[in-house]
């Protein structure tokens, strides 16, 4: 996940750009003055094994007599997991701001050498001390009943044999942050990162956008192999961890690793179905527009983002400081509280939001587990998809202020799958207010490529998530088989393009899915969240204020209940089947037909 340039280019953008990093970190101190600490000390160093092995060690000696003992006990062991997991988010924000800098990679690799794999059979010795009391199964469910559900969890999937294999996947990870950070391209003479090739991808210059793609496809072909290697590497080291824990496959383990009590396997494959006949005729029906109004016989791969109608791309802004005053005004329409979350991160300075080399590309919302903020990182070119970045990031930490106040850490945090409901929510909620970048007709524009969005996204997903099942249900695979299956599935949930002499970039698609190589099994989230904030989105179209004061109060339950329980408890169902996908995406078709001007079957 990261994108660098030469290492003096690096070394500059680094010197550059330190200033803003190194302001955040002055504005957010620790410990935090709002939520002190009572057991670590104040000026504990946190960074390394030798700082954090006293607190392990005398929460292990500790004596527990009774249920206040056990209870205290509790705490400190929730505020220890705070302290030291932010310690960990800090690092990867420096590492992921600037890759290019060597002290913050290795401050980062150390952590995940070092401390993370020592941690592991302490944390394991005292999550059976926890769940072994007597008095744990009778503490509050609502406080504790998720958390001792997930310890128990923890100690089935725990041995000492994996601690490496894990140690060794993260570092593969990184490795694959590393091959992706090196990305870069002359562009006319200047050396420029992928993302800063995507605007050309929108212009109405097709020969212009044939060679920023091809530039793009080309520079990534590249490192296709050492991708293909890299990825038997952590397939090999996956499926020895699942074997190692006597598990049938490495989806069994990532099933349980991800708590996924609420959904099966079996239902993932239904959810595949119902897109492929609900979802993907309405993808390609909206390609077919876009053909006809370009006046093409055949679409090619590089004209997905321009214009049909050959207007000029949307340029919301120009500075990212505009971006940032935007969206603001946008939540300050939408909701008085909303704004205030959002001015607490920018008065503090908690995002780094401009394209550079030297930086990893994508964008995440990073939780600061002890000062419970959030930290907001992506790279803005000036393009209408930078607006929705921005929208979904601060969904996702509107999310963290709305639990900030529960006093126990492993309570604020949510399944991913409602996680990103509150993100995927937060795009379909801001669009209403896109005035403050567009006049009407390019509000509608963006509008509609939003729609679009989703009728490419849900067969995306299903794509991705039918791979990984395949890659660890065929741990034997050759690259040449696994090259097959993945062209299988995109000619069953794909675009109607035409590949012709592309065949090669088409067949390794997959490496730009760091979910992939980093987060296996994480990405049907994705489409079980946005099936939840289309629901949001729907009942916001009757009455926003009782939409959002529903979304509130679902993000406010943080983790403490089940997935089918939180959906309820924001006013949405669970459910991943046909019968359900299909009014939604029904609704999104109807407004994308207004959207450009009528039907099109």
């Amino acid at each position: 996940m990261v994108v660098s340039g030469s290492e003096q280019q690096g070394g500059s953008a680094a010197k550059a750009t330190a200033a803003p990093q190194a302001e955040w970190v002055a504005k957010v101190p620790r410990p935090s003055p709002e939520f002190p600490r009572t057991y670590i000390a104040i000026d504990a160093d946190l960074s390394g094994w030798p700082g954090i092995q006293p607190y392990l060690d005398e929460l292990n000696r500790r004596f527990l007599p009774d249920r206040d003992a056990l209870l205290k006990w509790i705490r400190d062991y929730a505020e220890l997991g705070d302290a030291v997991h932010e310690e960990g988010s800090r690092l990867y924000i420096g590492m992921t701001c600037f890759t290019q800098d060597e002290t913050r990679q290795k401050a980062y690799l150390d952590f995940i050498e070092t401390v993370e794999p020592a941690m592991a059979p302490v944390i394991d010795v005292l999550n059976k001390k926890a769940i072994g009391h007597p008095d744990a199964r009778s503490l509050p469910v609502e406080e504790y009943g998720q958390w001792l559900e997930s310890l128990q969890i923890s100690i089935e999937l725990f041995t000492d044999s994996n601690i490496p294999l894990h140690t060794e996947i993260s570092k593969l990870a990184q490795a694959y942050q590393k091959i992706c950070g090196d990305m870069t391209v002359d562009w006319d003479g200047e050396t420029k990162t992928l993302s800063m090739l995507t605007p050309f991808l929108q212009g109405n210059d097709r020969s212009l956008r044939e060679k920023a793609w091809m530039k793009m496809a080309e520079r990534r072909n590249r490192d296709k192999q050492r991708l293909d290697d890299l990825f038997d590497e952590l397939l090999t080291l996956r499926n020895q961890v699942s074997r190692n824990l006597g598990l049938p496959d490495f989806t069994a383990y990532s099933f349980k690793a991800n708590h996924r009590t609420d959904y099966s396997a079996q239902d993932c494959f239904a959810f595949h179905a119902s897109v492929e006949k609900a979802v993907v005729p309405q993808f390609r029906r909206a390609l077919d527009y876009r053909r006809e109004k370009l006046g093409l016989a055949t679409l090619r791969p590089w004209d997905l983002s321009c214009d049909p109608l050959g207007r000029p791309p949307l340029k919301p802004f120009k500075e990212a400081s505009r971006l940032v005053e935007g969206v603001g005004k946008i939540f300050a329409r939408m909701d008085p509280e909303l704004a205030a979350f959002y001015k607490t991160m920018t008065d503090k300075g908690l995002m780094d939001l401009e394209n550079r080399i030297g930086k990893a590309p994508g964008g995440y919302q990073c939780s600061l587990n002890e000062v419970r903020l959030p930290f907001i990182f992506m790279n803005a070119v000036g393009l209408n998809e930078d607006v929705f970045t921005l929208l979904h990031e601060s969904g996702h930490a509107f999310h963290l202020f709305y639990t900030r106040g529960m006093p126990l850490g492993f309570n604020r945090s949510a399944p991913m799958e409602f996680s990103e409901v509150a993100s995927m929510a937060m795009e379909r909620l801001g669009a209403r207010y896109l005035d403050e970048f567009y006049t009407d007709e390019e509000r509608r524009r963006a509008i509609q490529t939003e729609d679009e969005e989703v009728f490419r996204l849900l067969p995306w997903v299903a794509t991705v998530d039918a791979f990984q099942h395949w890659l660890y249900s065929h741990p034997g695979h050759t690259q040449s088989e696994r090259k097959a299956m993945w062209l299988g599935l995109d000619a069953r949930f794909g675009s109607n393009l035409d590949w012709s002499g592309l065949e090669e970039f088409r067949a390794h698609a997959w490496h730009r899915q760091l979910h992939i190589f980093e987060v296996p099994f994480y990405y049907i989230e994705y489409g079980i969240a946005q099936l939840g904030a289309l629901q949001v989105w729907l009942k916001s179209l009757q009455n926003e204020k009782t939409a959002l004061a529903d979304y509130k109060q679902g993000l406010g339950l943080g983790g403490t209940r089940r997935l089918r329980d939180l959906f309820a408890g924001g006013g949405l169902k669970f459910d991943m089947r046909e019968e359900a996908i299909r009014p939604l995406v029904d609704k999104v078709r109807e407004e994308w037909e207004a959207a450009v001007g009528g039907k099109h079957v």
